[in-house]
């Protein structure tokens, strides 16, 4: 009975793969060609100082855009989106009428409403509601103007003011006393009863006032 053959030797290896000891020469082989390349020639006879220094040179001489704010007010286009305002109708009462839809609008989530039922003896809008409690936070606001887009009666619009910087997170939380318009000549501030009609309707379906180049509202267009 013949003895069994005993298998062929191997090489000795140090616990990694053929495919790893692979890589690993061409890897050692590519770092010792990297650094056996000769630099590139510099396309300069300056050295890197002067050139440096050349530029800052050259700069000296192009034209000033530096802008001189605050002493020179910054000019904003027409359609601006800057700070929020609440308008009013032309005897003062508030167009908003409290209806949320400004909130759930906001991406940023950074309005908040709370409406209030009008009554006869505290009017503060034509409608049925008005906007109790008002607060954009200009901490989240990304001035994307979708709530102006959202507003049913034209209440909310923004504004070209963009100084809205402040070392104070309370005090960028406007309220709705800080975001109502102003009043004008000929406005009373609320709560007054209505002073251009007798209905709701009379103040969003009416003729423009005479001399005035507005069109006149007959209702709603695409």
């Amino acid at each position: 009975m013949s003895e069994p053959t005993p298998p062929p030797p191997t090489e000795p290896t140090s616990g990694a793969s053929p495919a790893r000891r692979e890589g690993t020469a061409i890897a050692r082989q590519s770092s010792e060609g990297q650094s056996n390349t000769a630099p590139g020639k510099r396309s300069s006879w300056l050295p890197g100082p002067a050139q440096g220094f050349g530029v800052t040179f050259a700069t000296m001489f192009k034209k000033v855009t530096t802008e001189e704010y605050p002493e020179v007010p910054k000019q904003t286009k027409p359609r601006y989106h800057g700070r929020h305002v609440l308008n009013r109708h032309p005897d003062g009462l508030e167009k908003c009428v409290g209806c949320e839809l400004c909130a759930w609008a906001c991406p940023a989530d950074a309005i908040y409403v709370e409406g209030g039922d009008n009554t006869e003896d505290a009017r503060f809008s034509p409608g049925e509601r008005y906007g109790a409690v008002y607060q954009i936070n200009y901490l989240r606001c990304i001035f994307c103007g979708l709530c102006i887009e959202a507003c049913p009666t034209r209440s909310l619009t923004m504004s070209n003011d963009f100084e809205l910087a402040d070392d104070d997170r309370q005090a960028l939380i406007y309220t709705k006393e800080q975001l109502m318009a102003p009043l004008l000549p000929g406005m009373e501030q609320p709560p007054h009863p209505m002073r251009l009609g007798e209905n709701e309707q009379d103040y969003y379906v009416r003729a423009p006032q005479p001399g005035s180049d507005a069109e006149p509202v007959i209702g709603e267009r695409a």
